[in-house]
Parts: C-alpha cells; sequence; structure tokens
C-alpha cells in the first residue's frame, strides 16, 4: 500500500518537466541506469529522476499486460503492475457487462484502474474505488491519460463504506496477495469473498474476480462460474451474478471461445491411441474435460490425468493435439536411447502426475541433435508412462 508520502514525487511526473522526462526515457535500457540517471541529475531534481526512471521501468514491464500504446502513456506502482487484469481480459469482460445492457458499473478495489479503462471504453461509466491514497490518484491519472476522466470516476475510500444503489453493476476484485505472497483462502481476500458475493447480491449485475484455484464446492449456486485463459495461460476465474446461476464455462483468449458445461460424467479410460489432446488450462480448472473428450470422440489415458486420447484428429480451440509415436515405460535410460536413435536436440518436456521436474530431465538425458520431440511424463492407467510424440 503507497503511503500519503508517496503522492509528493508521483505528482512530479504530472508536471511538464516530468511529462518530458518521461517521454525521453520511452526507450531506455535499464542496464544503463547509473550513467543515466548522473546525466538526467545534472538538469532535474534527485527526486523526479529516481521517480521517472522507476515509472518509465514500470511501463516497460507493462507492455506485455497493456501493449506499447496504452503503457508508455500509463502510470504504475509496482503492485500495480503485478495485479492489473491483462487488458485483453478486462477488455472481453467489459464487453459481457455492455452486453447485459449495463451502463454504469461501480469498480471496487480497482487498482490502477486497468478494468475501469476498459469498461470505459466499452462505453460504460465507471465508478472506481481503491482505499490506498496514490493507487488512487495513479488510476485517476490513467484515466485523463487516456481521455477516459469523462466515463472514470475515481475515489479513494474504503470499498465497504460505498454505496452502489445507484449503479447497475458491481465488479469487485478483492486483494489475493499479501506480505507473505499469494491468499489461497477466499475468506482471506481484502475484502472477504462473503462481502464481495453479497455486495454482488445487491445489482441486477456483478462480476467477482477470483482465483482460478478456487474449489468448486465454494462457488455459490445463484452464481455462473467462468474460468479465463489468455494466450494459453489461465489468468482468472469470474464469479457473474444475474446471468446463468449455476452455469460453468471455460473460455479462452484470443476469440474468444467459450465452452459451457453440461454435467457430463467423467471419460472412459483408454489404451493411448495415435493421439493425445492437451486440454487448455481453463478447460481443465472448469472441470469441462469430459465435453472435450466427447467433441472428440476420445477417452482418458488414467482416470486422474486430464490428456484425452483419440484415434482421429479434429480440430479444437480447446485442447492441443500430439501425435503419439512412442508409449514406454517410465525409465531415463530408455527415453536417453530413444532420444539418441532418433537425433533428437530440441526436446519439450510436460509432465502431468509425475515427480520429476522438466529441466532435471534435461539435464540427465542431454538431447542432441537436429530433430524435435514432445515428451509427457504421465501416467497410463496408473503406470509411470513416457508418451513421446510431436505436435499433430
Amino acid at each position: 500500500m503507497g503511503r500519503v508520502t508517496d503522492l509528493v514525487p508521483f505528482s512530479t511526473l504530472l508536471t511538464d518537466e516530468g511529462q518530458a522526462l518521461l517521454a525521453a526515457l520511452r526507450d531506455y535500457d535499464p542496464a544503463q541506469e547509473l550513467a543515466v540517471a548522473s546525466r538526467l541529475r545534472r538538469e532535474h531534481s534527485v527526486g523526479l529522476v529516481t521517480a521517472a526512471l522507476t515509472q518509465a521501468r514500470l511501463r516497460q514491464r507493462a507492455v506485455a499486460k497493456f501493449g506499447a500504446a496504452d503503457a508508455q502513456r500509463m502510470f504504475f506502482t509496482p503492485n500495480g503492475v503485478e495485479q492489473a487484469t491483462r487488458s485483453s481480459v478486462a477488455t472481453y469482460r467489459a464487453g459481457r457487462f455492455a452486453a447485459l445492457g449495463v451502463r454504469s458499473v461501480a469498480d471496487l478495489c480497482s487498482g490502477i484502474g486497468g478494468d475501469a479503462i476498459a469498461l470505459a471504453r466499452a462505453g460504460i461509466s465507471v465508478l472506481a474505488v481503491d482505499r490506498d491514497p496514490l493507487t488512487a490518484e495513479v488510476a485517476r491519472a490513467n484515466a485523463e491519460a487516456l481521455d477516459l476522466a469523462e466515463l472514470i470516476e475515481v475515489r479513494c475510500a474504503d470499498v465497504t463504506e460505498i454505496d452502489t444503489g445507484a449503479y447497475d453493476a458491481v465488479f469487485v476484485d478483492p486483494a489475493r496477495r499479501g506480505g507473505r505472497g499469494r491468499i489461497f483462502d477466499p475468506e482471506a481476500y481484502s475484502p472477504p469473498l462473503s462481502w464481495a458475493i453479497g455486495a454482488a447480491r445487491t445489482r441486477p449485475h456483478a462480476a467477482l474476480k477470483i482465483a482460478p484455484g478456487i474449489p468448486h464446492e465454494a462457488v455459490p449456486d445463484d452464481a455462473e462460474a467462468e474460468w479465463i485463459s489468455d494466450g494459453g495461460d489461465v489468468k482468472e476465474a469470474v464469479l457473474w451474478f444475474g446471468t446463468r446461476p449455476g452455469t460453468v464455462g471455460a473460455t479462452l483468449l484470443p476469440g474468444p471461445r467459450s465452452l459451457t458445461g453440461r454435467g457430463l460424467p467423467d471419460p472412459e479410460v483408454r489404451k493411448v491411441g495415435r493421439f493425445l489432446y492437451e486440454p487448455d488450462g481453463a478447460v481443465i480448472r472448469a472441470h469441462l474435460v469430459a465435453e472435450v473428450a466427447e467433441e472428440l470422440d476420445g477417452g482418458l489415458i488414467d482416470e486422474t490425468i486430464a490428456y484425452i486420447t483419440a484415434d482421429g484428429l479434429r480440430p479444437t480451440p480447446y485442447a492441443t493435439a500430439y501425435e503419439i509415436t512412442d508409449e514406454l515405460p517410465f525409465g531415463l535410460k530408455k527415453l536417453k536411447a530413444l532420444l539418441r536413435e532418433r537425433e533428437v536436440g530440441n526436446l519439450t518436456v510436460k509432465k502431468r502426475g509425475s515427480a520429476i521436474e522438466p529441466e532435471e530431465l534435461r539435464r540427465k538425458v542431454k538431447p542432441k541433435g537436429p530433430n524435435a520431440a514432445t515428451v509427457f511424463l504421465t501416467r497410463v492407467a496408473g503406470a509411470p508412462t513416457m508418451l513421446i510424440g510431436r505436435p499433430a
């Protein structure tokens, strides 16, 4: 959390001098920071140079989430960069709100304003609330920098004291990190998940951003649960209220591609066929492997492992297909011999249900040669197994 005293150096960045300095640092190399700092301190105050260099580093880190065009105009805090929603995910969620007819949202625990920006760009007016003075000031500066100040009101306050009665919807993104790192207990979020659920039920529509590892039994009966991945990486889960109670879904970005659960039983376990499918992480988190297996006319290689096997190759956005060439009982000597025979130097290691780490395996088998392969360290019908193949 930022202290009020942190506002002083941040405010210098909003001056003409600060803005000019940030523009000059747009492409600076952090490896040259000492030399750059020494040169700049001849013309600017030490405090301004320190603040500008810190901000320039944060902007470079933020490009991955916000894209260069926005990141180089926005302002950040270290926690803000780490915790902000990726713009592609925020844009998708804002689109869902807009499709519901929502015209105003109370964004509670708004951080540096990443979600508020996406909502405003979808034509929705936003009240962005954060209790940290510096974070709220950064959110306000971002609304100004991106010409969205008319749609985004920023308020520094405790979200539990905000009256949301005037808004069509609420969006809550509780803090899920503490002094010791990630918080896994939803009731240890700040504010607790139970409070956020209560706030959600007061409005016609609501969305609560939560950790993707939330147990399914913790999802309220009147909520829709959606797991979201972007580029194959699971980013978050969202509890929606006022949409489709009891529904479970996985959404893959870009796209979006959305898969909805139908309550299917677990797929049968089969012998390994010609193709192995690795479901997207959002599909696995949403417990929708059975839906994908049905689409592929496939089964599981083991009742506890989320790999699907099938004899046919069917394109699906919900899983990556590999053609399997070899199935071996687990053994590093056998694997090393096979890789040497095939002249495999580019080895991709994937594991599910195996204790050995990919880097440890690479170190022991020492792949060498011009060819590529993928090895899956897993279990097949309960037995430790190595499956070797290539992307189909």
